[in-house]
């Protein structure tokens, strides 16, 4: 399913793992597919490839984010599986990329129940790859946008035990939903139906240190369809308002707890335009 062989002017009709065929519309860029571009893999389009090297000659340092954000997840899902946490929800997963979450988390412990849930077609057509888990634990994948949190919540009730700590992981999301679709009340109306001891972790780009690359990239995935709601570093934290943040608090992606993975290579050549942080609900 690479840039080479799909038509542009076609959607792609393909069979998921569940034997239901899915339309996935090549006509526009989608952020899920630029994000498997920028890390070198295969399930994208000519479409995705064309908008990705538009970003790429504003900042050419774009995949090295995309790895960054990536490495985030990995060192925050140790953090959280190492303090006890057993349940994850990830939203806006993508494309899987080994390791994924639930690889990560269920070598801490086994039994970890992770359920993956992403709005892109040819994320459901590659979900079998996440299911690949261990016996003890759980793996499961859930159709559904972020923009309807009652449909994501009834979804993850019938893997997830919602009485007990749940992670709640919206990595390199929500720079995607608009301020007018209502980004903070929807993290909010997720994490009221969690309980005590649940986790909030996010990545999320910024315009704080990339000014006007930033607004040339925002017109650009504008003009091709795609919504870029970049967040200054308040903006990020009033995500967390109500949760007790866990050291160091909001930081530049890398800089978080940076001892619990290995380094990207090129990640300090230059400010990374993103911040991350993991939050406990009291």
């Amino acid at each position: 399913m690479t840039g080479q062989d799909t038509p542009l002017d076609a959607d792609r009709t393909t069979a998921p793992p569940t034997g239901q065929a899915v339309r996935i519309d090549t006509s526009t860029p989608h952020p899920a597919r630029m994000y498997d571009w920028y890390l070198g893999g295969k399930d994208n389009y000519p479409v995705d490839e064309e908008m990705g090297r538009q970003m790429l000659a504003l900042d050419p340092r774009v995949p090295v984010m995309a790895k960054v954000n990536r490495a985030f997840m990995h060192r925050a899902t140790r953090w959280l599986a190492g303090r006890g946490v057993r349940q994850f929800l990830d939203v806006g997963t993508g494309i899987p990329t080994e390791p994924n979450l639930h690889q990560v988390a269920q070598q801490v412990a086994p039994d970890t129940r992770v359920v993956y849930c992403d709005n892109d077609p040819i994320v459901l057509a590659h979900a079998a790859a996440l299911l690949r888990g261990t016996p003890e634990g759980a793996t499961e994948y859930l159709q559904a946008d972020v923009r309807n949190p009652a449909t994501v919540l009834d979804g993850a009730r019938k893997i997830l035990d919602l009485t007990r700590p749940v992670a709640l992981c919206l990595v390199a999301l929500l720079h995607f939903v608009s301020d007018e679709d209502g980004a903070h009340d929807l993290v909010r109306r997720l994490l009221a139906e969690l309980p005590s001891g649940s986790y909030l972790m996010m990545t999320h780009a910024t315009a704080d240190f990339t000014p006007e690359e930033s607004a040339a990239a925002t017109e650009k995935l504008k003009a091709a369809g795609v919504t870029l709601a970049l967040r200054s570093r308040a903006e990020f934290a009033r995500f967390f308002d109500g949760l007790e943040l866990v050291e160091p608090g909001v930081e530049v992606v890398h800089r978080w707890h940076p001892e619990l993975g290995e380094p990207v290579p090129g990640q300090d050549d230059g400010v990374i335009p993103g911040y991350g942080a993991v939050a406990r609900k009291p």
